[in-house]
């Protein structure tokens, strides 16, 4: 079977966010599922039950039994899964398999097909309103609403985008495979509102999966934040990775020792005083990337719970203060993250195309609370 040279960018499951709210973590070394891939030449499995990749290793590989390449290269990947390709046969250098104990060589070329993971239950079509932007034969984008989770997993099995987008492409091939993750090249959180492209079939997912890889998307977010920056705009970097204290969290490792490499590029919008509101460009896509990157320099998101920014950082004392934020959080019970733009070239035409989202309803009514707030404040001020 010939494969596609460096196809390393089936093994990097890169998005902002990782869409566990409830279910939290899985319980492997991988930061998320990955989604559904297909190579070149190679159709999915008749009643679609495994799913298949390829990789070729690097020319100064060093000798490693292939469990082991494995189990570093395929992240996403439990060591149990893998285990169990090799055990029923089902990994391949060269086109033959090979057993554990094989040790890799330079530019080797390995091909793994494994059985997707079991779910719960089964992937059941939903007619569930979506707000689609654009739609033609090859993607479709939608405005996620906060609160919807993106794909079925633990913990959330029915009313996700994807149980959603298998009822309103009920009749296209690819959501009629029984795949959880059909069509999915990204992601962002349960709680994270804004733009999502999905692919209609497997070039457009190829093609698409591929400009994520190589950071060619343009991608906005619009974060509100606590406390004051000095300066109008800057750069985070900083390796993240699965934080060893708590697992439902992601953490920055500043001298790089764990974690993958990180850059978010921020630039400030609006200053409120106690809280400022900031665009973030994604140079890279970690799981929590901005949440994580904002929390590590001291301006955890706005009511993100996960990272502490559910309670009062900066402000007065005062009680009436604190029915303000209490007031605040009720009506933005969530994070105050917006994916507001994506662009990306079009798998077909090569168009570049750009999509933005305003702010939703929750999110325009806190800022507009604030706005409210900092004015009186700087007018109080005005009188002493």
């Amino acid at each position: 079977m010939q494969m596609e040279d460096n196809m390393r960018h089936i093994n990097d499951w890169e998005d902002e966010e990782l869409d566990r709210e409830d279910g939290d973590f899985p319980e492997d070394d991988g930061e998320a599922v990955p989604p559904r891939r297909f190579l070149t030449d190679q159709q999915p499995d008749e009643n679609g039950l495994y799913e298949h990749f390829a990789l070729t290793a690097d020319r100064g590989q060093s000798s490693m039994r292939i469990d082991k390449f494995l189990s570093m290269r395929l992240e996403n990947c439990s060591r149990n899964r893998i285990q169990n390709a090799i055990d029923g046969g089902n990994v391949f250098v060269g086109g033959k398999p090979v057993k554990a104990s094989y040790k890799i060589k330079p530019l080797d070329e390995i091909s793994i097909r494994m059985e997707y993971p079991k779910y719960d239950s089964a992937l059941t079509p939903e007619d569930i309103p979506i707000d689609i932007m654009y739609e033609d034969d090859d993607v479709i984008v939608v405005n996620k609403e906060a609160g919807m989770v993106v794909h079925p997993g633990h913990g959330n099995y029915s009313g996700t985008l994807v149980n959603a987008l298998t009822f309103h492409l009920q009749d296209n091939p690819l959501f009629n495979c029984g795949d959880c993750r059909a069509g999915l090249v990204h992601r962002i959180d349960k709680n994270t509102s804004g733009i999502l492209v999905v692919g209609k079939n497997e070039r457009a997912c190829n093609a698409l999966s591929r400009q994520f890889f190589e950071h060619t998307t343009q991608r906005r977010y619009v974060a509100l934040v606590w406390g004051d920056f000095a300066d109008d705009e800057g750069t985070i970097t900083g390796n993240i990775g699965r934080n060893p204290r708590n697992r439902q969290q992601m953490c920055v490792f500043p001298d790089g020792s764990d974690g993958k490499h990180a850059v978010t590029h921020y630039r400030v919008l609006k200053r409120y005083g106690y809280v400022t509101l900031v665009e973030c460009r994604l140079e890279t896509g970690r799981t929590h990337q901005i949440r994580v990157h904002m929390q590590y320099i001291g301006h955890p998101l706005f009511n993100d719970e996960r990272y502490g920014g559910d309670r009062i950082l900066k402000g007065t004392t005062f009680s009436k203060y604190r029915q303000f934020i209490e007031n605040c959080f009720e009506l933005m019970p969530r994070h105050a993250l917006h994916a507001r733009m994506l662009g990306f070239r079009h798998p077909t035409t090569g168009e570049q195309m750009i999509f933005e989202s305003p702010l939703p309803a929750d999110f325009a009514a806190v800022l507009e609370r604030w706005d409210t707030y900092s004015k009186a404040a700087r007018g109080t001020e005005a009188e002493y």
